[in-house]
């Protein structure tokens, strides 16, 4: 088994589906114009960031390239007086914020070139079309038969990925698409051995595999010729589009949709359950399926882009099932597929979320049932279906297929293993990537948590029980302090000891009780009757003597605040 470890020197690491994230931090005036500072981020990591500075100039020619989408896109209408104001450059930089959120969440504007190029200049700087043809032509030195008719632009929505209609010098009227792209990040095959999977493509048939009619390999890209159809995919002729048109213009917004009938349904999903089924059984990972590939050949669809995995290429719907971890195998990943490619060819669009929570009225129940248990919250929670359980439901398991054609597929043995571990390769980095993903959500939903109104006040609820509890804790210390300190100093004070005083020459402060220099002492009590037991006991005689006369000196009169020389008793006022 020759299993390649070590990267390809070709080998793009980057994934193109990563989502990117971007928030506008500051702006800043430059003589007459506003620049924003974008901080961008791909993924889930702070790490993986960096800032990019636009004027409004730059997104308004970003969005009349966009216009082409048919979307209504909420850009900042232009302002040409005013416009160096502190308040509208605010309101400005938040609509700024809201157009960016709107770009990088739509499913198909995301993904795109403008936008990749808008927000992350470095990584796609390139012209790809440009090395395409270098490409393309090199190869069509070694093949002469071989001239290309015309650029095929943007037909598809990969960014590495070029088309070209081509025409054989043997047939000059015949058609063919070749299709050029740059290898992936999840490419596990060794070079020799994708150079002989590549070789094979051609020789393997089935009633609905679209055909190959020639491929190979570099060591950075790989390039495939098949047969030009003019009806185009299943996506347009749901969309009722045309085949050359570019895939933003077929697809963001189409005019007219129109869904499947119920019969179409039923055979077009048995027929493409049935490959996929053939597919996983000789272990060949495909993760591809979307209705842009798969092909419209009459009454019968047949899938595209076989050679995608082997490439190493990220699946159109990566950035929807790297979401759950139950979506953790190729098999699981070509069934979401096909429940995503279900629900459009039953309605004429794609879910505008995932998972879905509520399906709308369609011709049969057993589709809702089928949509149910691939896409609903409760399917993402548990595991997908199998295959060969899909076959089984109601909907397609009275389906009878009327082509015979029997598959032609030869894999020799060390390509088998090789093709497995590849297999296992690409759903370890899978599952490593929803791991990571998964912390991210739970990480954000604490810090969500901690952030929210409610937390915020059960904290200050349980800071003010806190505060509450020490200061009463605090009070009950003193208290316990000043207890004690009265009988130590009551003791004093009756054996002759001398009690601080208050300075004689400071004026004498309004009567609230007894005023003292710490440590503190307590009042003394109405009566002879009402002194502390234990501070009269503790007393030798002639000290509670001195205490008893002091006292009914000053009920008689006798004794006056400034009687202050006598420092055998305290000042009292």
């Amino acid at each position: 088994m020759a299993f390649m470890e070590k990267k390809s020197p070709g080998k793009v690491l980057l994934d193109d589906t990563v989502p990117l994230s971007c928030m506008i931090e500051a702006s800043q005036n430059l003589q007459s114009h506003t620049e924003y500072i974008i901080r961008v981020q791909r993924g889930v990591s702070a790490e993986n960031s960096w800032q990019v500075i636009r004027r409004y100039s730059d997104f308004d020619v970003l969005n009349a390239s966009l216009q082409i989408s048919g979307l209504i896109l909420p850009l900042p209408p232009k302002k040409l007086i005013g416009n160096m104001d502190p308040e509208f450059i605010a309101e400005r930089q938040e609509g700024l914020q809201n157009y960016l959120n709107f770009i990088t969440t739509q499913h198909m504007l995301s993904n795109c070139e403008l936008v990749k190029k808008f927000l992350d200049p470095t990584n796609y700087s390139s012209n790809y079309t440009e090395i395409a043809l270098q490409q393309v032509s090199m190869f069509f030195r070694s093949e002469p038969n071989w001239e290309v008719v015309e650029p095929l632009k943007e037909i598809g929505w990969r960014l590495r990925k070029r088309h070209f209609l081509i025409k054989s010098k043997d047939r000059p009227k015949e058609r063919q698409v070749l299709s050029w792209a740059d290898f992936g990040p999840d490419m596990f095959l060794s070079d020799k051995d994708l150079q002989s999977t590549m070789k094979l493509l051609p020789s393997w048939s089935h009633p609905y595999i679209y055909p190959v009619t020639f491929a190979t390999a570099s060591d950075s890209s790989a390039l495939v010729i098949r047969m030009y159809n003019e009806k185009g995919t299943l996506r347009d002729y749901i969309c009722k589009a045309k085949p050359k048109d570019p895939f933003m213009k077929k697809y963001c917004n189409p005019k007219k949709i129109q869904g499947l009938d119920l019969q179409q349904i039923k055979t077009f999903g048995r027929q493409i359950l049935e490959v996929l089924k053939f597919l996983h059984e000789k272990r060949i990972p495909y993760g591809h399926l979307h209705p842009s590939n798969v092909m419209l050949d009459g009454d019968t669809c047949k899938l595209l882009d076989l050679e995608n995995s082997l490439l190493g290429l990220p699946s159109f719907y990566r950035a929807y099932y790297t979401q759950s971890r139950k979506i953790n195998t190729t098999e699981a990943i070509d069934v979401y597929s096909f429940g995503h490619l279900l629900y459009e060819i039953t309605y004429g669009r794609p879910p505008d979320s995932v998972p879905v929570d509520s399906f709308p009225s369609v011709p049969s129940t057993d589709i809702v049932s089928v949509l149910q248990s691939i896409l609903s919250a409760e399917a993402w929670k548990t595991n997908m279906p199998t295959i060969a359980q899909l076959l089984e439901t109601p909907l397609f398991n009275d389906v009878v297929l009327h082509n015979t054609e029997k598959p032609q597929f030869k894999i020799p043995t060390k390509l088998k293993e090789a093709l497995k571990t590849a297999k296992e390769c690409m759903e370890n980095k899978l599952n490593q990537e929803q791991r990571a993903l998964h912390r991210y959500k739970r990480l954000t939903r604490a810090q969500s948590h901690h952030g929210s109104e409610e937390e915020k006040k059960r904290r200050k609820t349980l800071a003010r029980k806190q505060a509450k509890k020490s200061k009463q804790s605090v009070t009950e210390n003193e208290v316990d302090i000043s207890a004690k300190s009265s009988n130590s100093n009551n003791v004093n004070s009756g054996s002759g000891a001398s009690s601080p005083l208050t300075s004689p020459s400071s004026p004498t402060p309004p009567s609230t009780g007894v005023s003292l220099v710490p440590p503190p002492l307590v009042a003394p009590p109405k009566s002879e009757t009402d002194l502390p037991s234990q501070s009269i006991s503790n007393a030798n005689g002639a000290g509670r003597a001195a205490l008893l006369t002091s006292i009914q000196s000053f009920k008689k009169g006798h004794l006056k605040p400034t009687d202050t020389n006598d420092r055998s008793v305290p000042t009292i006022k």
